[in-house]
């Protein structure tokens, strides 16, 4: 059985101060591009944890996990290298935010996804992973939003069966059977 829960957190880097070495470097690229410096470290959070060198299964690199192609489409030359690689996710970012009319969800979708399977499935992909990668982004970037305090938890079985425990309520709607 699988389950998924989503937790709230305090600030975008987490209790710890993991994310403080590269606030800087994240508030004059987030200024350059008019880009949310906590959502940038929101998807740092969730993409790498802040390691640099982190690589994913699927070939995608450092603090914002850029594939080839799109570290290529962004100039960045050295995917390791923090401020060339926090440079070209805000880039695309901006891009995304330009191209899905400022839709944070869908944002999320493309960068986690990418915008084909976007387009495919003409919205957020019906994927476990980048649906639970929308939420996690979310929790870490509004922390305020809500508060796990008084919250409703919402469960379900989506289309696999597998139970999906939630306090998001609309996730919980647009996906219960």
């Amino acid at each position: 059985m699988f389950v998924c829960f989503i937790f709230l957190t305090h600030q975008a880097w987490g209790k710890n101060d993991t994310g403080r070495q590269y606030d800087q470097i994240i508030r004059r690229i987030a200024q350059k591009y008019n880009v949310d410096p906590d959502l940038i470290h929101s998807i740092i959070r969730a993409e790498s944890n802040y390691n640099s060198q982190a690589v994913s299964p699927k070939g995608a690199v450092g603090l914002m996990q850029l594939m080839p192609d799109t570290a290529k489409d962004y100039g960045v030359k050295d995917r390791y290298d923090p401020v060339e690689n926090i440079e070209g996710g805000v880039k695309f970012l901006k891009d995304l935010f330009q191209t899905y009319d400022q839709k944070d969800d869908l944002v999320l979708a493309a960068y986690n996804a990418g915008p084909e399977a976007v387009k495919k499935h003409e919205g957020i992909p019906p994927y476990p992973e980048t649906i639970q990668y929308i939420q996690r982004v979310k929790s870490y970037w509004n922390p305020n939003q809500s508060s796990n305090k008084n919250k409703k938890i919402f469960s379900f079985r989506d289309k696999s069966g597998r139970l999906i425990i939630t306090n998001d309520r609309n996730y919980y709607l647009r996906n219960k059977r």
